[in-house]
């Protein structure tokens, strides 16, 4: 063996063999049925199609193939298939910034040119994410690789929409929706960031009492003045009139239990087509919405203001305020700061405006409350301190889902209209002359949160039957409510089963510092530069080392320069036993030396305890304890034992032949590399039982 162990020289070529070799690649799922096997089955988290990898996505792989490596060893089916995301908004908004470096914005081109541009971008990038993850050892079956918009995935897609269209599950309805006016497309409330925001709260005299707002601007489009009618203050007051400032437009004072008494005058402003509170009151009130909007509307899709706003179209939101604050005069009492809870977009991180669109939404109830069953019954297992309480506020809570986006890359609805009709059928085909196609497409997490059905029901003959439901969901807790809740809402709609047993998240990967990677703090980590640097070992364990599920780690270059000297503590160790006389190809006989039986018995505990914790899910401790039982029990103390003479050659070697085995689900190409030198004639480490 060579002095050092170069991960450069052997990395590539080591992944090539284990692919070559079919390993990676279980049965079909029919052939499967027949040996009778255990199964295992994790469905990876689809990243980006043409993103490179992240620091978070470096941590998914790494701990997905930990699972199954250790699960192929034991003798189990394993089946852990990939794929990649079209990422829908996210995609569109970084292909649009490109247009904009360029001159050019998306409304240059027409609907299918636009689409068709897209799509050749990510095409041109779609290898980036696979070449990478094949990087850091993922160990996936890449012939059942799957596309969030392959032909027989949009299909399956399709079809699940017309199931829940058929049995009255969704429905089309003008709501309000939280609507970026930057990227132009609605969201649902769970793609709406909370940002802490210093504002100014307004006191503006209606008549005969004070409101308190943080937005005046929206009072060009109130409807009544609202009050807690337990409120002694303003009780008398309900069912009298108010004249509306600026507006001159005569306005109810109503009770609502919704109002806060302690907030501001404990009097608000009723504006139903720019407030979600607002619209609530307005539909208990049994007013006309269908009015509401068509009337009362000041703000649209543009961000500006329309003409229901009278003299202040066309001002910008942050116009119209500073406008209709200097117009108010003495009617605005006073001002003073507050701060409070501003959503905005995920992306571009502009305020979301809550507008009234029709769209079409999806009934949630039916499907949450048998998520909750599931949880409740212990089908599906959420690991990670307190995140399964996060999962059942959200399911609970949840308001009806608005599945339309208002953009061009994604699955186009299969919804059709009758020109100048606002009827609408849902079908594959258009019905006939004079119908035209919405134009919407489907939320990405519509069609991800059927991803562990749909990509197994259009894999290989009898794969859904083998594989579902699903071992293990592996992702980050921050997408618990985006996509693994709606992953067990839609699993349990279509096939009556929860699609995964447990639920593994990992936290989010810190600095060594514990700071959140920013650009701006210039504390992101490449992956692929470490991996290039110090090599896939060093990197995958430093980012499982001691982690636990559910709770953020720290992982810096320090860290992981710091398990290279762990790989290549295992290949100085190679390079000991391979110079030992005696060949493990023997036929190994008991030794007589004093401490052999004792060293055998503590193999055989250490392979246990790692099974324990393997078969717990508890990576970060397996990862450690088998490191500091490698470390400091074998190299530390055992080999010296042997140059002592106190345990004989062939118990040290076939000692470190298991913990081969056992080291390889973490660390897979340096335990490969010393298989291949120290056993040379035997089948590759990946294949061995463990």
């Amino acid at each position: 063996m060579d002095k050092n162990y170069n991960h450069k020289d052997s990395e590539t070529k080591i992944y090539t063999e284990w692919e070559n070799s079919g390993v990676f690649t279980p049965l079909a799922g029919d052939d499967v049925a027949k040996t009778g096997r255990k199964t295992f089955t994790i469905i990876m988290p689809p990243p980006n199609a043409n993103d490179p990898l992240h620091v978070g996505h470096a941590m998914f792989v790494t701990i997905e193939d930990i699972f199954v490596r250790f699960h192929r060893m034991k003798g189990e089916a394993v089946l852990w298939l990939p794929g990649t995301d079209h990422a829908g908004i996210e995609t569109q908004f970084v292909f649009e910034k490109k247009l904009t470096k360029r001159g050019k914005s998306r409304f240059d081109f027409d609907r299918e040119t636009l689409y068709q541009m897209i799509w050749d971008y990510v095409h041109e990038n779609s290898g980036v994410a696979i070449d990478q993850m094949k990087r850091l050892g993922a160990s996936a079956d890449w012939s059942r690789y799957k596309f969030t918009l392959d032909p027989e995935i949009v299909k399956e897609v399709k079809k699940n929409f017309f199931k829940l269209h058929e049995e009255g599950l969704v429905y089309r309805s003008v709501k309000l929706v939280n609507y970026c006016t930057k990227c132009g497309t609605a969201y649902s409330e769970l793609e709406v960031d909370h940002e802490d925001k210093e504002d100014k709260l307004y006191m503006i005299r209606y008549g005969q009492i004070v409101v308190a707002t943080t937005r005046p601007e929206t009072m060009l489009g109130d409807v009544a003045v609202a009050v807690n009618p337990e409120d002694l203050r303003y009780k008398h007051l309900i069912g009298q009139k108010v004249i509306l400032p600026l507006v001159g437009r005569e306005i109810p004072i109503v009770g609502d239990s919704m109002v806060d008494m302690e907030f501001g005058t404990g009097a608000v402003k009723i504006t139903p087509a720019h407030d979600n509170n607002d619209w609530e009151v307005a539909v208990r009130q049994g007013w006309n919405m269908d009015e509401i909007v068509r009337d009362h509307q000041i703000i649209g899709t543009n961000g500006k203001m329309t003409k229901n706003a009278g003299k202040y179209e066309g001002l910008s939101v942050a116009e119209a305020r500073e406008k209709v604050a200097s117009d108010l005069g003495e009617a605005l009492l006073e001002t003073k700061p507050y701060l409070h809870s501003v959503g905005t977009c995920y992306r571009c991180h502009r305020a979301i405006e809550p507008l009234p669109m029709k769209q079409f939404f999806v009934k949630v109830k039916t499907l949450a409350d048998k998520a909750l069953a599931a949880l409740d019954s212990g089908e599906t297992v959420i690991l990670g301190s307190g995140h399964d309480k996060i999962l059942r506020h959200w399911l609970t809570n949840l308001r009806d889902w608005n599945i339309s986006r208002q953009i061009v890359w994604g699955i186009r609805m299969p919804v059709w209209y009758k020109t100048q009709n606002d009827d609408y059928v849902v079908s594959e085909t258009s019905p006939g002359d004079g119908w035209v196609q919405e134009t919407d497409t489907f939320d990405t997490w519509f069609s991800s949160g059927q991803w562990p059905v749909v990509t197994l029901e259009t894999g290989k003959p009898g794969d859904f039957e083998a594989f579902y439901p699903t071992t293990v969901m592996e992702t980050a807790y921050d997408i618990l409510p985006f996509w693994v809740m709606r992953m067990m809402m839609l699993g349990i709609y279509m096939t009556g089963k929860s699609p995964f047993k447990t639920v593994y998240l990992h936290g989010l990967v810190r600095d060594e510092q514990g700071r959140k990677m920013s650009k701006s703090i210039g504390n992101v980590i490449n992956p692929l530069e470490l991996v290039e640097k110090y090599g896939a070992d060093s990197l995958r364990m430093a980012l499982v080392m001691s982690t636990t599920a559910g709770q953020d780690s720290n992982t810096g270059e320090n860290k992981v320069r710091g398990m290279r000297n762990f790989a290549n503590k295992i290949w100085n160790a190679g390079r000991y036993v391979q110079d030992l006389k005696t060949s493990i190809t023997q036929e190994l006989k008991a030794g007589n030396n004093e401490r052999d039986d004792d060293f055998r018995m503590k193999i055989q505990e250490v392979r246990q305890e790692l099974t324990r914790l393997l078969e717990e899910n508890r990576v970060g401790l397996a990862a450690e304890y088998v490191y500091n039982e490698f470390w400091h029990w074998f190299c530390d103390v055992q080999i010296e034992e042997n140059k002592q003479g106190k345990i004989s050659d062939e118990v040290l070697k076939d000692g470190f032949k298991s913990f081969l085995v056992m080291l390889h689900p973490f660390v897979p190409f340096v335990t490969e590399a010393v298989w291949k030198e120290v056993y040379s004639n035997q089948k590759l480490l990946i294949s061995e039982k463990w």
